[in-house]
């Protein structure tokens, strides 16, 4: 078993709770966001010494939910100061962004990490398209030319000329080029059918980053390996990641605590105007290909609220409470799903660092040595 660690790097300042998306930034304090930006890189730093396997980056915008909106800098600053752990970049949000850019900051990455990147590209939340003033109807279709742009510009040796439905450039040739070859190794994340099947048609690896319940979960990794068979390759467990929230303390009643306080913050105060925002994009708009998925992510967003931490910990949806109980929650996540790696997030909302940090030596000291052993067979299917 892998493990790969994200850090959001929420804003932990915010006074008001449910306020309307976007909120104002006239609450950003400089100094209190310089501290987020130096403690969020120290811990990722010190996550590779408590033996995670990648460090990993996401990209939002106009929210303080997350302060990265350009993650390939924050990415830089770990590939730095880290030695073995791949670079993960859960952003970029290729459908928003120049896809060339994207692919010049990735091509450095890889260089400045000495080809560790695992490179990322995800469709972001659904208002980061009117932020950005991009129909949200397009991002299926941007999603998928962007990422074949990509990859013919990391591996063509010959300038070439793009034209496509999306995005037009006349002369194409990059430098640097990237360190892995033919090129990364590719994650998308899936929230529906329809982004199952685009992970499965670029041979990435498909990440589950939000459990909503073990029978949706079930529903894109089965989307996502028989459209991978279509497509004439069959992925390994390795090409599987699930991802949880994570908290863990020398008693259950301090790791539930914990958690239960970082919840409040999250969901109370940096999550109500974003779900405002969400919910009205997805009704309104064709951010989704077809009926069923938008009915099915309203619907998760309207459940997601409402369970309790007690319900998620039944449910297996959370890793919370001493180092015995999360190897027992790895162990059963691991054989309902297969996986082979297993993302954890640790600083939810506005969970105080000296509480991240005991969680990782927890990790580190007791659970991941554990848990190691699972999935031992697993392999990653070469990228083409």
């Amino acid at each position: 078993m892998k493990f790969s660690y994200t850090h959001h790097m929420p804003y932990t300042g915010v006074e008001t709770a449910d306020q309307d998306w976007p909120v104002p930034n006239k609450q950003f304090d400089v100094e209190l966001g310089q501290k987020i930006f130096r403690n969020g890189i120290d811990n990722k730093v010190f996550a590779e010494e408590c033996g995670f396997d990648w460090i990993g980056n996401n990209e939002h915008h106009m929210s303080p939910y997350g302060l990265m909106p350009n993650p390939n800098l924050i990415g830089a600053c770990v590939a730095e100061r880290t030695e073995k752990a791949m670079i993960l970049q859960s952003g970029n949000i290729v459908p928003i962004v120049n896809p060339l850019r994207v692919a010049e900051e990735y091509a450095m990455l890889d260089m400045i990490s000495e080809g560790r990147l695992i490179a990322g590209f995800m469709r972001g939340i659904p208002h980061e398209y009117v932020a950005y003033n991009v129909p949200p109807s397009e991002s299926y279709g941007r999603m998928n030319e962007a990422i074949e742009l990509i990859k013919k510009a990391w591996t063509e040796p010959e300038p070439f000329g793009w034209e496509g439905e999306h995005y037009q450039f006349r002369a194409v040739s990059i430098w640097p080029k990237p360190v892995q070859k033919p090129h990364p190794e590719i994650v998308m994340s899936a929230s529906s059918d329809a982004s199952a099947k685009l992970a499965a048609e670029h041979k990435a690896t498909m990440g589950v980053l939000r459990i909503q319940n073990y029978e949706s979960a079930h529903r894109s990794i089965d989307v996502y390996k028989e459209h991978s068979r279509k497509h004439g390759w069959e992925p390994t467990s390795r090409n599987l990641i699930l991802a949880m929230n994570c908290s863990i303390a020398p008693t259950k009643e301090e790791a539930m605590k914990t958690l239960e306080g970082g919840y409040d913050y999250f969901f109370n105060v940096l999550g109500g105007g974003i779900r405002t925002a969400q919910k009205l994009v997805v009704q309104k708009t064709r951010y989704f290909k077809d009926e069923q998925d938008a009915e099915r992510q309203t619907a998760k967003l309207q459940r997601h609220k409402q369970l309790t931490l007690e319900e998620r910990m039944e449910r297996g949806l959370v890793m919370c409470g001493t180092p015995e109980m999360a190897v027992e929650q790895i162990t059963r996540l691991y054989q309902e799903f297969g996986h082979g790696v297993t993302n954890l997030s640790i600083k939810i909302g506005n969970i105080p660092d000296e509480k991240v940090n005991q969680t990782l030596r927890l990790l580190r000291d007791e659970v991941i040595p554990a848990v190691r052993h699972l999935g031992e067979e697993q392999g990653v299917a070469a990228a083409e």
